[in-house]
């Protein structure tokens, strides 16, 4: 069990200080890349809070079910794109109507 302890310590104090540093250098910003990172940034706050169920089932039906690896893959693959679908819903349909009503009354 030390091997997770050195895994998690390496990540925190080597890999994501890197990531972020990668991050912060990179000087070319184009429209493109913008619109993508706001995306990504908007859907990550509804995809955090709705994911679990998603994940809690599917975990529980590879777990219960002994489901074979291709099979557990290709579901994985369509929780993904759940997730993200469920999010974006979220995103569109009640986190952005709710800002702008609040914006507009406060």
């Amino acid at each position: 069990m030390w091997i997770n302890g050195a895994y998690d310590a390496a990540c925190i104090i080597l890999v994501f200080p890197l990531i972020v540093m990668i991050g912060a250098g990179d000087m070319a910003v184009d429209g493109r890349s913008v619109r993508i990172a706001r995306f990504f940034g908007d859907l990550s706050y509804p995809i955090y809070i709705t994911h679990y169920p998603l994940i809690y089932i599917y975990t529980g039906w590879v777990v219960d079910g002994h489901v074979p690896p291709l099979q557990g893959a290709l579901v994985g693959a369509g929780v993904f794109v759940a997730a993200v679908a469920l999010g974006w819903a979220c995103l569109k349909l009640y986190d952005e109507p709710v800002r702008r009503w609040l914006a507009a009354r406060f």
